[in-house]
């Protein structure tokens, strides 16, 4: 089931509204049977004041109208639930829809808009615009009412139909002034909840930083700095809707008077009767209450603005492939081909030309802004490059199917996100759910057992409850990529915060997988580099050397990306001789 539009389909309130049709039309006729419940009643009370008058009990008359009342609130009953789960359910899909798009495009792409505006966008804009079709249903009998009842004054009394008419333009205009009005501010109201989630986000992210900078009185005021603005933008919508509220309790009732005494005179002239006088009354009201509308016009303003900014979301193109797969049982063999990546009008990435035998080990080091995460992400399809191809055994990354691709490609992450609401589940969690078997193979391999043994419940210890340090959900990030093997493995700086022992163990269990399993690890302990089959030298985004670590060891350029003590040129320590590479090995 596709979970994304089609770039260039159709989105919006039509396209909500296709998802459940049947709950739609559901609440529709709910809507309207209340609405034609309610447009009958003062019609029978009228029949049934005219009935007492003259002298007689009209029970069938009475009846009549006690039904037409259980009706009425039977079916706003039923709308009212009806429109409560559909809403539900539209916002779930549609979370589930944008959250889709977002995942599967490049994440350079989804990651454009601050995390915060993300999250904001996700979360409370999704749920307004949803609301869209649901109002637009019940609107739908708030429309009813009055168009019904000035028919209904009309049967009754042409001149007590034209008083109302009389005061019309005058409602029009109200309401479609507090429309784009509120419509105005609920979109700058919008803005600034975003730009709030935003620096929050930046804040949690950072509050090491900030608790040990003592700088946290200043992060609350940067943090809470917009609440002005957005203070602002709630004064504006309430005084738009004050004003509308106002203007409208000035105008309903002198429109109301206005026709109760035209239908006075009426009656005293012998046009209309005692009931008829009854029935325009009640649809007197019914008609002013067109102001009850501006509720609904001002949640479909809202849903309007919010849908704009979930747009770009939904028009995120996902990542083109080919609908190719892997060639079976091959060893992992990696190439990157004059690959090239520009962000900003900078390049990240220049002409990167490199080849990974399959089974091998490739120590990706460099100094800080070298492109050393960029071609991680590059080398297992998280990013595209903007020139060049990588590909995987021979067959084109862009040109796989990523779900097949990710079952092919495990990431371990210097700061990995732990989803998942136990332990276990965190490690069981990627292209499929790793057994219970495979989850502690994985974190016996990642060194995470012994401390994982002391957590109150085990692997049962739910995520939140569990106090992990810095190292220890590295661990757990690379037991999940132990847990979900593949051809091709990426450690993007995932052994940093581990102590010397715990790496030791590690990479013999990375050791291990040589020969069924190509491994790339950005490295900056001098130990990494030292261990691996081949180490490929970055420099401002080029490839300045490759080859094994002790060849390399001799340019003094190259011992400088450690920043250790340099020994006399050209010797390798006893205690970092490399291992010898695999046969056939090669990088370039």
């Amino acid at each position: 089931m596709r979970l994304y539009p089609r770039p260039g389909t159709e989105s919006g309130t039509r396209r909500l509204a296709r998802q459940y049709p049947a709950a739609l039309l559901g609440l529709l006729l709910c809507s309207t049977g209340g609405a034609l419940a309610a447009l009958a009643l003062p019609a029978a009370l009228g029949d049934t004041v005219d009935r007492l008058v003259a002298g007689g009990v009209p029970w069938s008359l009475l009846l009549l109208c006690a039904a037409l009342t259980l009706a009425e609130t039977g079916f706003d009953a039923a709308a009212a639930v009806t429109g409560t789960s559909t809403t539900a359910r539209l916002t779930a899909s549609l979370r589930t829809r944008t959250a889709a798009r977002v995942l599967a495009t490049e994440p350079r792409r989804a990651l454009a808009l601050p995390t915060g505006d993300l999250t904001a966008r996700l979360t409370a804009r999704t749920a307004d615009a949803a609301s869209a079709p649901v109002t637009a249903a019940g609107a739908v009998a708030g429309v009813l009412l009055p168009l019904g009842a000035l028919v209904g004054l009309l049967l009754i009394d042409v001149w007590t139909a034209a008083a109302l008419l009389l005061g019309a333009p005058l409602l029009v205009a109200l309401l479609r002034a507090f429309t784009r009005r509120t419509a105005d501010a609920g979109a700058d109201y919008q803005h600034a909840q975003s730009l709030i989630a935003h620096r929050l986000t930046e804040a949690l992210d950072g509050a090491d930083t900030i608790r040990a900078a003592r700088t946290g009185a200043r992060e609350h005021r940067r943090v809470l700095e917009p609440l002005t603005v957005l203070a602002e933008h709630g004064r504006r919508t309430w005084a738009v809707y004050g004003r509308a509220v106002g203007r409208s309790g000035l105008l309903l009732p002198l429109l109301m008077l206005l026709v109760l005494a035209v239908a006075g005179l009426r009656l005293h002239a012998g046009a209309i009767g005692v009931g008829d006088l009854v029935a325009a009354s009640r649809y007197a009201s019914l008609a002013v209450g067109i102001g009850s509308l501006t509720g609904a016009l001002g949640a479909l303003a809202r849903s309007r603005a919010a849908a704009r900014s979930l747009e770009p979301l939904l028009t995120l193109a996902p990542l083109p492939h080919r609908g190719l797969g892997p060639v079976p049982d091959a060893p992992g063999r990696l190439e990157l081909r004059d690959v090239g990546v520009e962000q900003d009008g900078g390049p990240l990435l220049t002409g990167v030309h490199l080849t990974v035998p399959g089974g091998t080990s490739l120590a990706v080091v460099g100094r800080s802004g070298a492109g050393k995460s960029v071609l991680a992400a590059v080398a297992g399809r998280l990013l595209d490059p903007d020139t060049g191809s990588v590909l995987l055994d021979g067959v084109p990354m862009d040109g796989m199917e990523p779900a097949r691709l990710r079952r092919e490609v495990a990431y371990a992450f210097a700061r990995p996100a732990l989803p998942g609401t136990t332990v276990e589940d965190t490690i069981a969690y990627g292209p499929w759910t790793a057994s219970p078997e495979a989850v502690r193979d994985a974190a016996r391999a990642a060194r995470a057992d012994g401390f994982l043994a002391l957590l109150p419940y085990g692997y049962a210890t739910p995520v939140a409850d569990a106090p992990l340090s810095g190292g220890e959900r590295q661990r757990l990030g690379l037991a999940r990529a132990f847990a979900h093997p593949g051809r091709l493995m990426i450690l993007d700086d995932a052994l940093s915060s581990l102590d010397t022992v715990t790496e030791h163990h590690v990479r013999r269990a990375l050791d291990e997988r040589a020969g069924h399993c190509t491994r790339v690890i950005v490295a900056h302990r001098l130990s990494s580099a030292a261990r691996a089959d081949r180490v490929a030298w970055l420099e401002d985004g080029r490839i300045r050397a490759t080859g094994r670590h002790d060849e390399l060891w001799s340019d003094p350029d190259y011992r400088a990306v450690f920043r250790t003590d340099v020994p006399a040129e050209g010797s390798v320590p006893a205690s970092r001789t490399p291992v010898t590479p695999a046969a056939g090995a090669e990088a370039r």
